[in-house]
């Protein structure tokens, strides 16, 4: 038996030794790079946030991040398909992305990712394994992609003039009648506008199993009936009569801020502390889900395989998920995007972090059939 224990033990100390050579190996080699990072650029405080993390990763791996702001990461998974078609496989324009749902699907089913490498990371150790961390939108992430952050849909509303906001989406359309051009939702395809889109979809349908499932045309148009005339009827005394449509989530937060409008949407539970600190919204601003609870996913960073700096992304990720960075990317002063770690591992306002209720995603391939009937119906 203790022939047996010093075996196991030599064996665990001869992998952990192998394991740390290797990192030691991706950091001396991402020494010099330069990763871009394709990554949404439509909000100050992560655009500051990673600003920061670029100094840092600078100052401590020698590694220069560039954040490329692109306003759909759809539009990056294109680019790559089209490296893809030229056999570009070396020296490829992005080195890392953020992504989820379908652009992961995407991604992966066209042999874009490279991988898997997530369980390699020394940061790995520190990631809450009870979150969804090893699917996206129902699909197994293989360790193609690696957790970053927690998003839930949920409402901003200003209780100094709106303090008994709605609590479905039934009472949103009640609220919209009672009071005509004080709602509406970001223009699909836009992510908040889509995942609005799925969240009155689930409640419409009481969550129909179909819509975990890959979407069938049959079903699709079954199912989405009562959103198309939920969404004839709302239009009508929407914002601008549902002719116009924010383009963002940011501009929503403006709306709302200027009196415009009486409800945001965010991704981001913690958003409205952020907004406040920098004096974007009043402090009698708060975050609510439905009742129902919240549209809830994770959110990852993925790395194309014909990336330049791959060790570099790889160095990237990793401190992206330490401690340090997790703390500082959920500071509520700061980004406050809930974090994927363990709560042990978190300092500050991070640890304080409560999510509402949680309902699934649909099955990625209902995104792209919505978001093409939305443009089909109104669109134009």
């Amino acid at each position: 038996m203790t022939r047996l224990f010093t075996l196991l033990s030599t064996l665990l100390l001869t992998f952990t030794a192998s394991a740390t050579d290797n990192w030691q190996m991706v950091t001396d080699q991402a020494k010099g790079q330069t990763v871009y990072f394709h990554a949404w650029g439509g909000s100050q405080e992560i655009n500051n946030y990673l600003r920061w993390a670029a100094g840092e990763i600078e100052d401590k791996y020698d590694v220069t991040l560039k954040h490329v702001k692109v306003t759909d990461i759809a539009e990056t998974t294109s680019r790559l398909i089209a490296e893809k078609a030229a056999a570009k496989n070396n020296g490829g324009s992005v080195d890392l992305v953020w992504i989820n749902g379908e652009n992961f699907k995407s991604m992966k089913n066209n042999g874009l990712l490279y991988g898997p490498f997530v369980e390699k990371l020394p940061s790995w150790q520190f990631v809450d394994k009870s979150l969804p961390v090893d699917s996206d939108f129902t699909e197994p992430t293989l360790g193609l992609e690696a957790p970053w952050g927690v998003g839930q849909l949920v409402f901003i509303h200003d209780a100094a003039r709106l303090n008994n906001p709605p609590q479905s989406f039934a009472e949103l359309l009640s609220y919209a009648n009672a009071y005509p051009n004080r709602l509406s939702y970001p223009r699909p395809p836009e992510f908040h506008g889509t995942s609005f889109l799925k969240a009155l979809l689930i409640e419409l349908t009481n969550n129909d199993p179909s819509l975990s499932q890959p979407v069938e045309q049959a079903d699709f148009s079954l199912i989405t009936q009562p959103l198309w005339q939920y969404l004839d009827d709302f239009h009508k005394v929407a914002w601008r009569q549902g002719k116009q449509f924010p383009s963002s989530s940011s501009e929503m937060t403006q709306l709302l801020d200027d009196g415009q409008i009486d409800l945001a949407i965010t991704f981001n539970p913690n958003a409205v502390f952020s907004a406040q600190a920098t004096g974007k919204l009043a402090p009698s601003t708060a975050t609510y889900a439905m009742n129902a609870g919240a549209l809830s996913n994770i959110h990852f960073l993925a790395i194309p395989w014909n990336a330049t700096a791959s060790e570099g992304a790889q160095v990237v990720i990793n401190f992206l998920l330490s401690p340090e960075a997790q703390s500082r990317k959920g500071d509520l002063n700061i980004w406050g995007d809930p974090s994927v770690l363990e709560n042990q591992y978190l300092k500050g306002s991070a640890k304080n972090t409560k999510l509402f209720k949680s309902i699934a995603e649909p099955h990625p391939s209902w995104q792209v059939a919505l978001e093409k009937e939305w443009l089909q119906r109104y669109g134009n």
